[in-house]
């Protein structure tokens, strides 16, 4: 399994390339994959608000474009204003899948029967839980039938 410090990184390094010109808040993330494959991404804001996508969300639809349908492992997420190299500059809370997110990251994970580790990273702290933790009880592929 890919190391949490690497994983991290990557998603910070996404966060440089975020389009976040209304919030200004840069989020980056980064999904592990039991083939070995890191995907990474950044949020992209529209004008049009509710039309904005998030970083976890622009990573799972890279994923699966790219045909990675199973093995998610892990997930880091990183988020705060940008710095002058336009990585975020971390809050110091840590930043946690929104909840649109988390069903996203289910619907992945629920595909190779997965229950990855989440990284939610700020500047004090990195707080460790399962998907399962942070979305209990959920929706997926199964409860169609």
């Amino acid at each position: 399994m890919i190391e949490k410090d690497t994983l991290i990184a990557a998603a910070r390094a996404a966060s440089a390339k975020a389009y976040a010109p209304y919030s200004n808040f840069h989020v980056g993330a980064a999904l592990a994959f039991a083939d070995g494959s890191v995907v990474s991404a950044a949020n992209v804001e529209n004008a049009s608000y509710g039309l904005a996508l998030c970083a976890e969300t622009v990573a799972v639809s890279q994923a699966m474009a790219s045909g990675v349908r199973g093995g998610l492992l892990a997930v880091a997420v990183v988020g705060g204003p940008p710095g002058a190299d336009g990585e975020a500059q971390l809050t110091q809370a840590p930043v946690t899948p929104c909840g649109r997110c988390r069903q996203v990251l289910n619907e992945l994970a629920q595909l190779g029967s997965t229950d990855p580790v989440v990284w939610s990273v700020g500047s004090e702290a990195v707080v460790e839980m399962r998907l399962s933790q942070l979305l209990p009880h959920a929706f997926g592929p199964a409860n169609l039938g």
